[in-house]
């Protein structure tokens, strides 16, 4: 492949924080432990990651938190033959513009997801590409809690993330404002749910759900240490 090429094809960014107990999914700690969060965390991220190789339109990079040395970064990359990123410091909005800045020097289009979304689907992430290739320069997913699970860009402009509040029920309609300033053709795709709530933990699919909670009696399958079991691998 020659290097016009090469970067005439879209790049999907998948942001992850490494799967340390205790400090992942923090806000499902009470339902699932600190190494059930940990592990429904490292199965979310590889949900994401095989949605976006599957995707089939342009090379993969995992951008990790705090940066690429944890282990399980370093088995999705030998597994799945991606490239891994730090996202080194600043707030989100900060580390993304810096994903952004630094992918679309080699690529003409990049589309950014997070890792905690159940229902994300190759195809998904097609019809975002499908978008940014037929010239739309912002292409979104909104989510339910009033943010985005996706973004795609085809150019990057610092003012898309400067002081969002992000996590609150005001970043969609932030950033459909600075787009609208901006003056970008923008599209939307159908909205997703991402899992932060232990009320999320209901929609889960029954394989991830079972595999991570504990029964209704209370026991679970639970190892020696009281910590829910995980059934099955991760790959």
């Amino acid at each position: 492949m020659t290097a016009i090429a090469a970067k005439d094809r879209c790049r999907v960014i998948v942001f992850a924080r490494a799967p340390e107990p205790g400090k992942v999914k923090t806000r499902l700690i009470p339902a699932l432990g600190e190494a059930g969060a940990a592990a429904l965390h490292r199965r979310l991220v590889m949900y994401s990651l095989r949605a976006a190789t599957g995707a089939k339109f342009g090379p993969v990079e995992l951008w990790c938190a705090p940066d690429a040395s944890d282990p399980f970064f370093l088995e999705c990359e030998r597994r799945l033959g991606l490239s891994l990123n730090s996202q080194g410091e600043g707030d989100l909005g900060a580390r993304m513009r810096c994903a952004f800045e630094a992918v679309l020097t080699r690529a003409s289009r990049a589309i950014l997801v997070g890792s905690d979304i159940p229902v994300l689907s190759a195809q998904y992430l097609r019809d975002a590409e499908r978008a940014l290739s037929g010239g739309d320069d912002v292409v979104i997913g909104p989510a339910e809690d009033g943010g985005y699970v996706l973004i795609g860009l085809s150019r990057c402009d610092a003012e898309l993330f400067r002081e969002i509040p992000w996590g609150g029920p005001e970043v969609l309609p932030e950033t459909r404002r600075r787009i609208a300033a901006l003056r970008w053709r923008l599209s939307e795709l159908p909205t997703l749910w991402d899992l932060d709530r232990l009320e999320d933990l209901e929609r889960l699919p029954e394989e991830m759900r079972e595999s991570f909670m504990p029964a209704a009696d209370g026991s679970g399958d639970r190892n020696g240490s009281g910590t829910p079991r995980s059934r099955g691998g991760l790959w």
